[in-house]
């Protein structure tokens, strides 16, 4: 019943209070907090413009680049130590930072200010090879995609049992952030115990929203186009839903890597190789519950002809609910590990996921979940890796349709799709 749904959405409002607005923005686009880091960038004492410069650390980066007079201000979200630095990539030639102060840690003393000057001196820079940063690029790649396999191959298997583009599925994924942000920050709980509630209220979400909304729906003979234009409002409702309840601000999960591992070329935080791990372990049980169990078979089976499926007995509409919450426990677990990479978590977040979602899925073949993965991977490796190619960091994204299309010409049901699956 749509109470179900109403029902856990007042719960919710209980639990929350109204957040303050969304925080005001720089230029560049950082949130403006009560602390920042800022200085000069000057050689031979003339101020050296449009140097790029960039903070991370405690889950947080930001850059920006220096202004006519050569400042600079970089907000962070709390007081903490982290590393500020200098992309001598964007230094005039034969420029470097003296010292070895083009990396450093920066820290706060008494105030919520850190003034950090730097100066610039004569020399040679130290570059890092094409293939070491490729290599590095391709890890970060592997590690988005699998994240975002997680949420697709949710996204894939309801698609694929009820024939509906849930655009909602974005929500989804914010929401299992949420929750973890919820019990983590603000209840001051462990952890691994914040996930585990959001991976419960995930599933409770999925529940909820095929009880009260999809199920009924179903029922009355409602078309896909129909059905489609429902989950858009139900998208618009849920996200503005959720920026009621945390505001517009950028909130950190605990459990940040102080320090990142450098293996070879590869640098990664013990954040990045749990969530790798993680999503691997997530992956093979996913893929062992549609290969090996009765409901995984079921499951399969509906998505091949949903009306044979039903005529040989398997109640269509249990493994439906079934798939509506195994989806919604994947995208909560797949919010948190967003949220690490991200990193940060915010009231649009699985908005922002949403298109690479579903051009995973395409890509991979509509309907089929390990299809999805596959998918997901390659996106991820087309975004983690076009930046190295010269492409603009605000339009990496969009390598993932590029992507899409380049496949699609040559295989129009995508990688394990099936052709009377076109139309």
């Amino acid at each position: 019943m749509v109470a179900a749904l109403g029902v856990l959405m007042a719960l919710s409002f209980l639990i929350f209070q109204p957040a303050a607005s969304a925080l005001a923005e720089t230029d560049d686009g950082q949130e403006v907090t009560d602390y920042y880091f800022a200085g000069v960038i000057t050689f031979d004492d003339e101020p050296v413009p449009d140097v790029t410069v960039k903070i991370d650390g405690n889950g947080f980066d930001a850059e920006t680049t220096t202004d006519a007079d050569g400042k600079w201000r970089l907000y962070v979200p709390e007081k903490e130590t982290y590393t500020l630095t200098v992309d001598e990539d964007t230094l005039p030639e034969g420029v470097i930072v003296e010292g070895d102060s083009a990396s450093q840690e920066v820290e706060f003393a008494l105030t919520n200010t850190k003034i950090v000057n730097l100066f610039l001196g004569e020399g040679v820079r130290e570059t890092t090879s094409f293939i070491d940063q490729l290599l590095s690029r391709i890890v970060g790649g592997l590690n988005f995609g699998l994240l975002l396999g997680l949420a697709a191959m949710g996204a894939a298997l309801i698609y694929g049992t009820t024939r509906l583009s849930n655009f909602a599925h974005g929500e989804m994924v914010t929401w299992g952030a949420v929750i973890a942000l919820l019990c983590t920050s603000f209840w001051h709980l462990p952890m691994w115990l914040g996930i585990i509630a959001a991976i419960i209220a995930g599933g409770l979400l999925g529940l909820a929203m095929d009880a009260g909304l999809w199920r009924p729906l179903r029922h009355r003979g409602l078309g896909i186009v129909q059905l489609m234009i429902v989950s858009i409002g139900l998208s618009l409702a849920l996200r503005y839903f959720l920026q009621y309840m945390i505001g517009g601000a950028t909130y950190q999960l605990q459990g940040a890597s102080p320090t990142p591992i450098k293996l070879g070329p590869v640098s990664l935080s013990y954040i990045d190789m749990i969530g790798m791990g993680t999503s691997i372990i997530v992956i093979l049980g996913v893929a062992y519950f549609l290969t090996r169990t009765r409901v995984g078979k079921a499951t399969r089976a509906i998505s091949d002809n949903p009306q044979l499926a039903a005529a040989s007995g398997i109640d269509v509409d249990r493994v439906v609910r079934i798939v509506w919450v195994l989806a919604g426990m994947l995208a909560a677990v797949s919010g948190v590990l967003w949220a690490y990479f991200r990193p940060g978590v915010k009231w649009d977040m699985g908005m922002q996921m949403l298109l690479l979602i579903f051009c995973a899925i395409t890509l991979g073949g509509l309907g089929s979940a390990i299809g999805a993965l596959i998918g997901s991977i390659i996106v991820g490796l087309a975004v983690e890796v076009s930046t190295l190619l010269g492409v603009p960091s605000d339009l990496k994204y969009a390598t993932a349709l590029v992507a899409l299309i380049v496949i699609l010409l040559v295989r129009p049901q995508g990688l394990l799709g099936r052709r009377e699956r076109l139309g």
